[in-house]
């Protein structure tokens, strides 16, 4: 079984394709049905698990990553873990570290980098290019930075916890958000960028 969350606005579901390849491993028939899911889906959030060819669509009142909200360091429950691995639906590891109005940065077990957030990929600003975590670290492979990676200039470098680069969390609900690290936050037109992707990447089959 393949899981996806996922927001469907009047224009589609964005990052439709992404979603897609996330959910191929069902196969044709499972493809199919998420295909009919996006054709007739009403504007809103949507918990999607799908399994061969049966889909399951739950709707979810919101995101729980707001812009603003305040961050928090803790060690990732997948740290001993190498690469990135398929989103889940709850229950999970994730639940235990996740708090209600507080984004938690996952970092490696030394405490040294950051991985992602509990509800989101995490991204940096160096100016010119997002960065994101190296391919090897243990994370959701996020529907949202595979869509930044494909289409904006973009770089994978280890986002360490004592660098002062600009920080940026990303999810294919909330869009991107800036939540209080204490460092600067990605220049304003860095952010348009990012909602241009999910804007240009939301359609109906």
């Amino acid at each position: 079984m393949k899981y996806t969350t996922l927001r469907v606005t009047d224009a589609g579901v964005v990052l439709y394709d992404f979603h897609v390849e996330r959910l191929a491993p069902e196969g044709p028939a499972g493809l199919a049905a998420f295909a009919r899911f996006a054709r007739e889906a009403t504007p809103g959030i949507y918990g999607v698990a799908l399994a061969g060819g049966e889909l399951r669509a739950e709707r979810r009142t919101g995101s729980q990553l707001v812009e603003g909200m305040p961050a928090r360091l803790m060690v990732s429950p997948f740290a001993a873990q190498r690469g990135a691995f398929p989103k889940s639906g709850s229950p999970s590891a994730y639940d235990a570290v996740r708090l209600p109005g507080v984004a938690t940065l996952l970092t490696s077990a030394d405490g040294s980098e950051i991985l992602e957030s509990c509800v989101a990929a995490v991204l940096g600003w160096d100016g010119t290019h997002f960065v994101g975590v190296p391919e090897d670290l243990p994370r959701v492979a996020s529907v949202a930075e595979a869509a930044v990676s494909a289409t904006l200039p973009f770089v994978r470098l280890p986002l360490r916890i004592d660098d002062r680069l600009p920080l940026i969390l990303l999810n294919a609900v909330a869009g991107p958000c800036t939540v209080s690290t204490g460092r600067s936050p990605v220049a304003a037109d860095a952010v348009l960028l990012l909602t241009e992707v999910l804007r240009r990447s939301t359609r109906r089959p």
